[in-house]
């Protein structure tokens, strides 16, 4: 990802952001902490007193600030509302950053616009959904492994089933202890959580809309990982049990990640290579819930301000450029435009619609945030 694009984007978001940033101190007061929960509040009130559901599903994505990324959460959103008719739908962003860099507009539409959209972390929406007083809660996290991000999806849950938010915008203890006794707050897991159902299922769609690509050349799919200090459950091995189930269908699948060590790009090409393919087609996929920077600007990033012949591995080279460099003719599909997310893959997204459907309760959610401790 270009650094100087992050730097640029840092700064607009210091200066325009809305007050539920933090870019600086002045932002976390507890004035403009509890006016955001008291936005959240009155939003999903109105909703509840217009639908008359009492069943929230929330669903928690990292976040983006790609136009094409908001289109594919509101589709997400239409597919749960869907599936869920008796429930209202919420997303969410866990990212303070693309939070920040949504509401300042960091991005424009294909006709050049730009695009603003106000995004909320969390613990605001699950105050607003206690708040509501809904009498059932699902949780769905949209992460791809049961990772770093996913521990904090958890760690909100914990917190709101504590009251664990500040003193003035409590919940009412005798709401959230009735969740707990009815076993009525639901934790939806990622999309590869299960290494013998989910990530066998998951290989199979992909399979089901990749395999004429696989038959022309590789085809290699763009993961994020996590470094290994940040390993959070060790998750990081879905990315190779997914190449594995991968190449039980055909050899020419190979799964790599921006940022778990030993499956970058390179890594890609040497198990490529391993197989004897030294040349060739190499279809590039992202393998996260949305196409946003990592997908257009780590993967499909095109001309040379992505490649730095100097220092081929740099993570700032994208994988189109690389792969074209190293011999090989690299393609990125695009649907309207842009690569396309998980969330974007009807297969896929029944992957995660599933989870929610077989959603367990929170063991212990109320009595303990730590109960491993």
């Amino acid at each position: 990802m270009k650094k100087i694009k992050f730097l640029m984007a840092a700064m607009a978001a210091c200066l325009v952001a809305p007050v539920f940033t933090a870019c600086s101190d002045d932002d976390n007061t507890l004035d403009n902490i509890v006016s955001e929960y008291t936005v959240n509040d009155n939003m999903v009130a109105q909703q509840k007193a217009t639908s008359n559901k009492d069943v929230a599903v929330l669903l928690v994505a990292f976040g983006s600030t790609w136009n094409n990324a908001f289109q594919a959460f509101d589709k997400t959103k239409a597919a749960y509302e869907a599936a869920f008719p008796n429930a209202d739908v919420y997303v969410c962003f866990s990212s303070d950053i693309c939070i920040n860099r949504a509401s300042v507009g960091e991005n424009t539409d294909d006709e050049g616009n730009i695009v603003k959209r106000d995004y909320y972390e969390p613990r605001y929406l699950l105050h607003a959904i206690g708040a509501a007083k809904y009498s059932k809660i699902y949780v769905q996290s949209l992460q791809v492994i049961p990772g770093e991000e996913f521990a904090a999806v958890v760690a909100s849950v914990k917190k709101f089933m504590n009251n664990g938010y500040i003193a003035s915008a409590h919940l009412d203890d005798e709401y959230l202890a009735k969740l707990e006794e009815d076993k009525a707050i639901f934790l939806g897991l990622p999309l590869l959580n299960d290494p013998e159902v989910d990530v066998p299922e998951v290989a199979r769609q992909l399979n089901t809309l990749y395999a004429s690509e696989a038959a022309q050349g590789a085809v290699a799919f763009m993961g994020h990982g996590n470094p290994d200090t940040y390993d959070t459950f060790k998750a990081n091995v879905r990315y190779t049990q997914l190449e594995e189930e991968l190449q039980k269908l055909n050899p020419n699948y190979f799964v790599g990640t921006v940022d778990m060590a030993d499956n970058y790009k390179q890594d890609v090409m040497a198990r490529m290579q391993a197989k004897g393919i030294n040349n060739g087609k190499v279809y590039l996929h992202a393998l996260m819930s949305i196409a946003g920077d990592h997908a257009h600007n780590d993967m499909a990033g095109e001309g040379e301000d992505y490649w730095d012949a100097e220092e081929e591995e740099s993570e700032d080279n994208s994988w189109y450029e690389f792969f074209n460099h190293k011999g090989y003719q690299a393609e990125v599909p695009v649907t309207g435009n842009h690569p396309l997310g998980l969330l974007e893959l009807q297969g896929i997204l029944n992957v995660w619609i599933n989870h929610t459907k077989n959603a367990e309760f929170l063991e212990d959610a109320y009595h303990s945030m730590y109960p491993e401790e």
